[in-house]
């Protein structure tokens, strides 16, 4: 928020010779950090220009040629982007060897080889606001060619540019930046106090109906006539340029004025253009359009609260902005004074939505206060009046109320020993600390150790004993209380999620697998590519674009990584990701968890099952591979699902040939995907030792041909309940499909380790495991390949 020094002092008192970084300082100190101080006297080097010619080139469509006259006669020749001035307009020109506000220094740039001789300066380009929407355009009648600061009469002012942490909605305004800065210098605090305007004239004939009392808890409208629009006194007018407003009209100006002064926003409608003379407040069905100030027309949704005429006409997104055909127009001579109060998470949640931002919401969306409508009415009226002198207020305003209008009287009791227990640092007395607070509204009654404190209708972040703690270290000094680490009861420490997290992080590099951290956003075209066509949420204000898909897997920015290596000539990359998944949930929310991915390329399925192997032996969990069930994007034959009891926690095998085509990956692609809920959270029975034998170990080779309509997992095992207690090794090292095996048959080759704890084994140990491992095969329908 931009604050004008001159303007603050109207409601503080503040010294005479305080100078700029004492105030910043004390800013900081109350929690309101200023992070720029801006002098607006003016940019040396920019002047008065009139504009004597413009002109379209053809082959530069975004740009127009503008020829300046700065009084001396003589056309300069500039380019420019903007297109909201005419010839005769009076403009700022920076001339060439001027440096800007931002640092930028101007040079004599040219485009299709014309030379630009300066800029023309829009309200940004001069520290004067945040409008870069075309160029800033002077009065018509300034002398030419002096600079622009002293031809507006400007006087060298000083604006502060401060940000406002979301849990102080108070803030978001002059008079709560003064509040603080009177209790903080122990001053004067003056806000403004205008009496409650007499009612004149007829009846007001206008009504209020509140559909959605929750998310509209309060909804006032007073009937205002005898308006003339003009435009606005010159100080209000700058001032508000100074906080980065755009000067529009008398009634707009002190709409926009009472806003950033009180923190009220509010909104006058045009009475004659008022369907049915009143308001309707509902939410949007879902779909309805609203074309909003900004010229844009917006799809809405059920979640969006509106603002309608008694024809249930939608004129406005509540909250946040007007409809496109409210503005005050030239003709306008009565209106409809709008301000109130509405729930600050919705407003929130549609600005979001909408990526639509406005000063009201910002105010709405942090929590305005509900009972400071009426000074913010009368307020309004007291500044309109200077320009419009036959004003009225007209009797039988409405003063609707909803179920959503918070408390006025709330209280909590706060202990002395609290205080300067929490704080750390302090020895505040009982009679002390109420005299911080109670100059920012916190009244403070009872007497002894406890009192009670009764919050503020404006700080609606205040709700219990530690946020008035917190109120009172700020008043008193954060600096004053000094820097102490706290005593820890117990040394901090990884819980054991977070080490079975790293241990598995270590495995798996200890394996040569390099992490990876690609988006958690994707493409629907990404999506479909790595064979997952199943339902997925979108996120409906993605950074990119098209990047508006949760992901319900880690395999499609696994894979777009591979390709990416193999394009740039690095094939047979080994990758890992941990991370979070989204698949759709049984609500409105994602049934979200984290998982593992591994992509191994120019590998197949075993190497995948190897590092399952690996992960689960280090970790301590166990699954069995069931080759019935292949999830989607995945080789049909060569794929598995991993099956703890009766839950899935992952897959393994490869990648589907269509999926790798879809991403031009040559090579194919083992995989493994693990939930990490069964890993992570999982409570492994402790390692038991066992001492290595000092006795030599045998390896004994044998092969197998196994019909394809039985999993390997099966061999597997029964190889391993065969081999008994010798066998310590067991790796399978061949597959062979082709002559002396039966086309729906495959050979797997294994070789198994023997080894005794506590002797040399004999031809005859080995030759009995091979006859126990084949009689055990033999079950399954293997059969022993001899030749």
């Amino acid at each position: 928020m931009r604050l004008l020094v001159s303007w603050l002092r109207e409601y503080v008192a503040l010294p005479a010779d305080i100078d700029v970084d004492t105030l910043a300082d004390t800013l900081v100190g109350l929690g309101l950090k200023v992070e720029d101080v801006i002098d607006t006297g003016g940019v040396p080097g920019v002047v008065t220009a009139k504009v004597v010619r413009t002109e379209r080139p053809p082959d530069a469509a975004k740009v127009q040629r503008v020829w300046v006259d700065t009084g001396d006669g003589t056309a300069r020749h500039v380019w420019c982007g903007a297109f909201n001035f005419a010839v005769g307009d009076v403009v700022p020109l920076a001339a060439v060897g001027t440096t800007m506000p931002d640092g930028q220094t101007i040079s004599r740039r040219a485009i299709l080889g014309i030379d630009s001789e300066g800029m023309l300066c829009s309200a940004r380009d001069l520290g004067l606001g945040d409008d870069h929407t075309g160029i800033l355009v002077l009065p018509g009648d300034l002398p030419l060619g002096v600079p622009y600061a002293a031809a507006l009469g400007r006087r060298d002012e000083v604006v502060l540019d401060v940000e406002i942490t979301r849990n102080r909605p108070d803030a978001w305004s002059y008079v709560g930046v003064a509040r603080d800065l009177a209790a903080k210098l122990g001053v004067a605090f003056t806000p403004p106090t205008p009496p409650l305007p007499e009612p004149a004239g007829d009846a007001a004939d206008v009504r209020v109906d509140i559909v959605d009392g929750d998310r509209c808890g309060r909804f006032t409208a007073t009937v205002l006539s005898g308006i003339v629009v003009g435009p606005s006194a010159s100080w209000m007018a700058d001032r508000l340029t100074a906080g980065g407003m755009r000067p529009i009209s008398n009634v707009v100006d002190v709409s926009n004025y009472v806003m950033l002064e009180l923190g009220q926003p509010n909104h006058p409608y045009d009475v004659a253009t008022l369907g049915g003379h009143g308001f309707r407040i509902r939410t949007a069905t879902e779909g309805e359009r609203l074309t909003t100030l900004d010229d844009v027309d917006r799809a809405l949704d059920a979640k969006d609260l509106l603002i309608c005429d008694a024809d249930d006409r939608p004129i406005g997104l509540a909250g946040i902005m007007g409809g496109a055909d409210t503005e005050i127009a030239a003709g306008t001579t009565t209106v409809a004074l709008e301000m109130a109060w509405f729930a600050p998470i919705p407003i929130a949640t549609t600005v979001s939505r909408l990526n639509l931002r406005s000063e009201a919401s910002a105010r709405f969306e942090r929590g305005v206060d509900a009972y400071g409508i009426d000074r913010a009415i009368a307020r309004f009226v007291k500044l309109l009046a200077e320009t419009c002198p036959d004003l009225r207020v007209h009797p039988g305003g409405v003063d609707a109320r909803g179920a959503g209008l918070p408390p006025r009287e709330r209280t909590c009791t706060v202990r002395t020993h609290q205080v300067n227990r929490i704080l750390g640092g302090t020895t505040l007395e009982e009679d002390e600390w109420p005299a911080l607070i109670e100059p920012i509204g916190f009244a403070v009654s009872g007497s002894g150790p406890d009192r009670t404190v009764e919050l503020p209708s404006w700080r609606p972040d205040s709700t219990e004993e530690v946020d008035v703690i917190e109120e009172v270290g700020r008043l008193y000094g954060y600096d004053r209380v000094g820097v102490r680490a706290p005593v820890a009861s117990s040394p901090g420490r990884l819980t054991p999620s977070q080490r079975r997290r790293r241990r598995l992080r270590d495995v798996l590099q200890g394996l040569g697998i390099t992490e990876v951290m690609p988006n958690p956003l994707l493409t629907s075209d990404l999506q479909r590519r790595a064979g997952l066509d199943g339902e997925a949420l979108r996120v409906s204000n993605p950074i990119v674009a098209d990047e508006d898909v949760l992901r319900t897997s880690l395999r499609p920015g696994l894979l777009r990584s591979v390709a990416f290596n193999a394009s740039h000539r690095r094939p047979g990359v080994a990758l890992f990701e941990i991370g979070h998944v989204y698949p759709p949930g049984p609500g409105e929310l994602p049934d979200e968890y984290e998982a593992l991915g591994v992509v191994l390329a120019g590998e197949e399925a075993p190497a995948a099952v190897t590092v399952w192997r690996e992960i689960a032996l280090a970790m301590g969990i166990g699954a069995r591979i069931d080759q019935s069930r292949v999830a989607a994007g995945l080789h049909p034959t060569r794929s598995a699902t991993l099956v703890a009891g009766r839950d899935v926690i992952g897959i393994v095998g490869e990648i589907a040939p269509e999926v790798l085509e879809a991403f031009e990956i040559a090579e194919r692609v083992a995989v493994l995907e693990l939930d990490l809920r069964a890993v992570v959270d999982h409570d492994p029975k402790p390692a038991r030792w066992t001492p290595t034998s000092r006795a030599p170990s045998s390896d004994l080779d044998l092969a197998f041909v196994l019909p394809d309509d039985v999993p390997a997992e099966k061999l597997y095992k029964a190889i391993r309940q065969g081999s008994g207690p010798l066998l310590v090794g067991l790796e399978l090292f061949d597959v062979y499909r082709g002559p002396g095996v039966p086309a729906d048959a495959r050979s797997l080759a294994f070789r198994l380790r023997l080894q005794a704890a506590d002797r040399t084994l004999t031809d005859a140990d080995v030759a009995d495991v091979r006859n126990r491992v084949t009689a055990a095969t033999t079950k399954l329908g293997a059969t022993l390949r001899t030749g």
